[in-house]
């Protein structure tokens, strides 16, 4: 296959998700909904005009994705309001990692019997939960970004409630891992964990620092975003690479060290550029495009179906409640619990590290995949509901 054919394909998903972008947004959706729905029509679901042959370059293109717009949210952050909901934020994150965990080892069994503890068929149920406690936050932050709540109250809560959570969900993989292989250390990874926060808080002081030398001195020109972006993808490298934190993390992180520079909104608008053009789109529409129904069966199908239920509703539950508690009204712990309820590469991820342990077979990377796709177009939905009759009951107060 020559190499220019993917040319022909980041075409197709460029304009396919630009076009079903705008058709979503015309029939008052989130836009992203429409360009995960061009991803579906594009790939092995309907008219396959992919080739799969391309589908690794893309997933790598969509990786950067994800770390351009955690980075953007990161820029956008109020540091202030940031440290004020992070204990809140811890709470709600420890809830939708237990709830959605327990829930999810519970619906297995149900399906495939109740396991003693310790066997092999008691892991795969963990595992199983453990898929569930996975929160991929950059749907929910495109959609907030869209209604304009991004650096709201809630929209603080839900990002930083979701990046802990993604910490917790790696500690409690490496766990149920840790199990099932006797090499694996967990102790090690909750180390590594503790360490890259307490670098990233030492280090991030002096690259701030430095940049605002660097923004004092050349203020408003384009070295500023190119010395950011490099540090954003280093930052995401070294979380990665050494710590074992998602790349996003460190992403995020580095958005949240450059956020109290004067020219923050400058840096974010020039890195909106680039995902809004070409990174966001191949985001989006990838998950579409990753789409397969064809191992479905009668009791595999069933099995999905509750999954997904389980998976939506075990966070609505767990971080909603948690938000109630810690004085959050009704509406907006509902938000909180819906903003939460997304899955997206961080599942992924999970899932295929139980593959590799032995722990989950190919067959439930549909369930995965059908809770990805769900999460991603009913979470938008739901919160552009939310949002829209608050907005009008302001509006008529007012």
């Amino acid at each position: 296959m020559e190499s220019y054919e993917i040319l022909k394909d980041l075409a197709i998903i460029l304009l396919s998700a630009k076009f079903f972008g705008i058709v979503a947004r015309k029939c008052k959706a989130p836009q992203v909904v429409g360009e995960i729905i061009a991803g579906l029509l594009i790939g092995p679901c309907v008219f396959n005009w992919i080739n799969p042959g391309n589908f690794d370059f893309l997933t790598q293109l969509a990786e950067i994705g994800v770390i351009i717009l955690m980075f953007e949210v990161g820029l956008g952050s109020d540091l202030k309001e940031l440290l004020k909901t992070g204990p809140i934020a811890f709470l709600i994150a420890c809830a939708g990692v237990f709830i959605p965990l327990v829930l999810g080892a519970l619906l297995y069994m149900g399906f495939y019997g109740i396991a003693p503890w310790g066997s092999e068929e008691f892991y795969k149920a963990v595992f199983i939960g453990t898929i569930m406690t996975a929160t991929s936050v950059s749907i929910t932050v495109a959609s907030l970004q869209e209604l304009g709540k991004i650096k709201t109250k809630v929209g603080t809560t839900i990002v930083s409630a979701a990046i802990i959570d993604d910490v917790i969900g790696i500690i409690v993989l490496t766990f149920v891992i840790g199990f099932k292989d006797p090499e694996s250390r967990p102790g090690t990874v909750i180390i590594k964990t503790l360490l890259f926060f307490a670098v990233a808080v030492v280090g991030g002081f002096i690259v701030y620092k430095v940049f605002a030398k660097l923004d004092e001195r050349y203020p408003h020109t384009r070295r500023i975003p190119i010395v950011s972006l490099a540090f954003c993808l280093a930052l995401a490298y070294i979380a990665e690479k050494y710590f074992g934190i998602a790349d996003i993390t460190g992403a995020y992180i580095a958005g949240v060290v450059l956020c109290s520079l004067s020219d923050n909104t400058y840096i974010e608008r020039k890195s909106d550029v680039m995902s809004y053009m070409f990174f966001g789109p191949i985001f989006f529409a990838g998950i579409g495009l990753k789409t397969s129904f064809d191992a479905m069966d009668g009791r595999l199908f069933a099995f999905c179906i509750c999954f997904v239920l389980v998976a939506l509703i075990a966070k609505i539950i767990g971080c909603g409640t948690i938000a109630k508690i810690c004085r959050y009204s009704f509406r907006d712990s509902l938000k909180i619990g819906v903003g939460m309820m997304t899955r997206g590469e961080v599942a992924l991820i999970v899932a295929q590290k139980g593959l590799a342990a032995g722990l989950l077979t190919s067959d439930y990377f549909t369930a995965v995949i059908l809770l990805i796709l769900v999460s991603s177009i009913t979470t938008p939905i739901i919160l552009k509901l939310l949002y829209s009759g608050e907005d009008k009951k302001s509006g008529a107060a007012a």
